[in-house]
């Protein structure tokens, strides 16, 4: 088993509650079919794959209901992987397995955009970065959602959340040859002043 078939397996142990874990749980209420949790694992599997080379780590807070939710992959929404977007190609995410919505098509009909996935995509590009060169994670790597509004919801964690996506990061760090490592956000500023590394801080977008 390689290191990436190995990381994935790591999120099957999410934490309890109010907490959606795409690649292992079906969204019942949302999800087209039966086959959302593999799907995603899938994608997930080769936008790792495709950057096992990447020198570039941009950490968020956690995933949202309208990015990895349902494409799988952190600061992606399923509007990206679908080429909905006309300066984002999907091959700029994964070019090895033809992308695919999880979502069904009565709740979004082209899928769902994420204003942030669409920010920081853009200004990868933008910048001349190679998408390959950079990975997007997040310091809560699920998708914490509020009780009373169900899974199209999204909350702010709780420290004990922040904790349980450490370990996580820690593992995809020691793996990569990151050089340079940068926080979106305050929960990500707090994840790696706890690990000791040094990061840059941008605000959210």
């Amino acid at each position: 088993m390689g290191f990436f078939e190995g990381f994935i397996g790591l999120l099957e142990d999410s934490p309890r509650g109010n907490v959606f874990n795409p690649w292992f749980q079906r969204d019942i209420v949302n999800d087209m079919d039966e086959e959302g949790p593999k799907t995603r694992r899938r994608q997930l599997y080769h936008y790792l794959k495709e950057r096992e080379g990447a020198r570039v780590l941009l950490v968020a807070e956690a995933l949202g209901y309208q990015g990895g939710h349902f494409s799988g992959i952190p600061m992606t929404s399923e509007r990206i992987l679908l080429g909905k977007h006309k300066d984002i190609c999907p091959g700029h995410v994964i070019r090895n397995v033809e992308p695919r919505r999880t979502s069904k098509r009565e709740v979004k009909e082209y899928g769902f955009s994420e204003p942030t996935a669409t920010i920081v995509w853009k200004e990868i590009l933008r910048l001349g970065l190679d998408p390959r060169k950079v990975i997007l994670w997040n310091a809560f790597p699920w998708h914490p959602y509020k009780e009373e509004k169900g899974f199209l919801s999204n909350r702010s964690l709780n420290i004990g959340e922040v904790d349980k996506g450490r370990e996580i990061l820690v593992n995809l760090m020691d793996n990569l040859n990151i050089d340079k490592i940068i926080a979106v956000g305050n929960q990500a500023k707090i994840q790696l002043e706890s690990l000791g590394v040094e990061f840059t801080k941008v605000r959210h977008p």
